[in-house]
C-alpha cells in the first residue's frame, strides 16, 4: 500500500500550458547594423537638444545662498561672509557685494544682510538648507507613529516597542507618559525662526520696506491630510526633549500640528544628506533689487553633527529649482550615443561583417602560434592509441569467452 501510494502521488510536472511551458508569443529583436546605428543617432539627436533646453531653463533661474552656521561666533558689527553663492542671469557674481552678518547674544539673533542685484519676478521662494544631515537613515525615516499624527490617543502600551522607539515615552517624577509627537523626526525638527526680508534702503515709491512672504501652502496637499487635531489633553503627554525649550517640560496647551506647515515640511524626509526645505514664499509680488536684511533666531545646532545651515532665496521654472545636472546628463547621454554611432558606422563601412557567418564562432577559428596544429596532431595520436587499445581488449575478450560460448551451444 505504501509503495502504491508513493507511486500514485501528485506529479510535480508543470501543467501543459503556454505560460508554464514558456511557449508564449514573444518578439526578440535582431541586432543588426541597420537597426542599431539609427537607434544611436536618433537617441543622440533627441537627447542633446532636450539637455540644452533644460540647461538653458536652469540658467534663467536666479538664486542666492548665504551660510550662517557660525554667525553666533560674530559680534554685533556686520562682517563679510565667506561662504555664499550668487547665480543671477547676466550678472557676474564677483561684481555683487559680499553678504554681511552680525549676531546679538541677548536675543540669539543673526542678522543677514545681502544685496539683491536684480528684480526677481514671482514666485520667489525662501528655503533653509542643511548639509550632512542624514534624514534618509532607515531607522530615522520610520521613527513616527501614523495614528498619533492622525489625532488618535495612543497610550504608552500602544507606543512601547514601536517605530517611535527610543523616543516613544518617558517617566518624569514617577509618571510615565507618551511623547507628543513621538519619534526621532519630530524631535529633530528645524526650529530656527527666519523673518521676512526687509529692504534696508527702500525707495520713495515703495509703501513698505518689508517683502511680504507667506508661510501658508508651503507643504504638499497629501501631507496636510496626514495631520488631524489630537485627542490628547495637555496633562496626558510630554513634549519631546528638543521641544522643552519652546514649550517647557509639560504642555500648557496642545500644539496644533494640523496647522504647523513647517512641521509638515520637515516630516517629509529628504533622500540626500544635503537638502533644502521651503520656509516661505511670495507668488504675487516682485522682489525689487536692493539691500535686504533677514533676522534668524538661532536654535538649531548643526555643528554637533558637522553640518551647515544656510538661507536660500530662489525663483523657479517649469523644471522646478535650479538644477543644471539634469540638462548636463541629457547632453552627455546624447553626445555619447552620437559618438558610439559614428564609431560603429566607421567600423561597419571599413570592415563589414557578414551576418550569420559561422567562421566567427570560437570553435571555428584557428588559434594563433600553431596551437591548432599541435592540438590536431595530439588528437590524432590519441585516437590511434585508443583504437589499438580497443582492438587488444576485444581480442583478449574473444579468446577468453570463446570456448565457453562453444560449450553452451547445443
Amino acid at each position: 500500500m505504501a509503495r502504491g501510494t508513493s507511486s500514485e502521488g501528485k506529479s510535480k510536472r508543470p501543467s501543459n500550458t503556454a505560460f508554464k511551458q514558456q511557449r508564449l508569443r514573444a518578439w526578440q529583436p535582431l541586432l543588426t547594423p541597420k537597426s542599431v546605428l539609427p537607434t544611436f543617432f536618433i537617441i543622440g539627436i533627441i537627447f542633446a537638444p532636450i539637455g540644452g533646453w533644460l540647461l538653458w531653463a536652469s540658467s534663467r533661474i536666479s538664486e542666492m545662498r548665504v551660510d550662517y552656521t557660525n554667525c553666533d561666533k560674530l559680534s554685533s558689527t556686520l562682517r563679510d561672509v565667506s561662504d555664499y553663492e550668487y547665480h543671477m542671469q547676466g550678472i557676474e557674481s564677483s561684481t555683487i557685494p559680499k553678504p554681511r552678518e552680525s549676531y546679538d547674544e541677548d536675543s540669539r539673533t543673526c542678522t543677514i544682510e545681502f544685496t539683491m542685484p536684480r528684480d526677481l519676478e514671482p514666485g520667489v521662494f525662501l528655503y533653509y538648507r542643511l548639509t550632512n544631515f542624514y534624514q534618509n537613515h532607515r531607522r530615522y525615516t520610520r521613527s513616527f507613529d501614523v495614528d498619533q499624527l492622525k489625532g488618535k490617543r495612543r497610550s504608552v502600551t500602544d507606543l512601547d516597542g514601536g517605530d517611535c522607539s527610543p523616543l516613544d515615552s518617558v517617566s518624569i517624577n514617577g509618571t510615565r507618559r507618551p511623547y507628543y509627537p513621538c519619534g526621532l523626526i519630530a524631535n529633530s525638527v528645524f526650529n530656527d525662526t527666519i523673518s521676512q526680508p526687509v529692504m534696508a534702503n527702500p525707495s520713495g515709491d515703495q509703501k513698505s520696506g518689508t517683502y511680504k512672504m507667506t508661510e501658508k501652502d508651503i507643504s504638499w496637499d497629501a501631507d496636510r491630510k496626514r495631520f488631524n487635531p489630537t485627542e490628547y489633553k495637555p496633562d496626558e503627554v510630554y513634549p519631546p526633549p528638543n521641544w522643552i525649550e519652546r514649550y517647557g517640560e509639560t504642555y500648557d496647551e496642545m500644539p496644533k500640528l494640523e496647522d504647523d506647515e513647517h512641521f509638515m515640511v520637515w516630516m517629509r524626509t529628504a533622500g540626500l544628506p544635503t537638502f533644502r526645505k521651503l520656509y516661505m514664499k511670495n507668488t504675487e509680488e516682485t522682489m525689487k533689487s536692493g539691500i535686504y536684511q533677514v533676522q534668524v533666531v538661532m536654535n538649531f545646532d548643526t555643528r554637533s553633527f558637522g553640518g551647515t545651515k544656510s538661507i536660500v532665496i530662489s525663483t523657479t521654472s517649469f523644471i522646478g529649482g535650479r538644477n543644471p545636472v539634469l540638462g548636463i546628463a541629457f547632453i552627455v547621454v546624447g553626445g555619447l550615443c552620437v559618438l558610439l554611432g559614428c564609431i560603429f558606422a566607421v567600423r561597419h563601412l571599413y570592415r563589414p561583417r557578414r551576418l550569420g557567418d559561422h567562421t566567427y564562432l570560437s570553435w571555428n577559428q584557428q588559434v594563433s602560434s600553431g596551437l591548432a596544429d599541435n592540438s590536431n596532431q595530439g588528437s590524432r595520436g590519441t585516437t590511434s592509441m585508443s583504437a589499438n587499445a580497443a582492438a587488444t581488449t576485444a581480442r583478449n575478450k574473444n579468446t577468453t569467452e570463446g570456448p565457453d560460448l562453444l560449450r553452451q551451444r547445443p
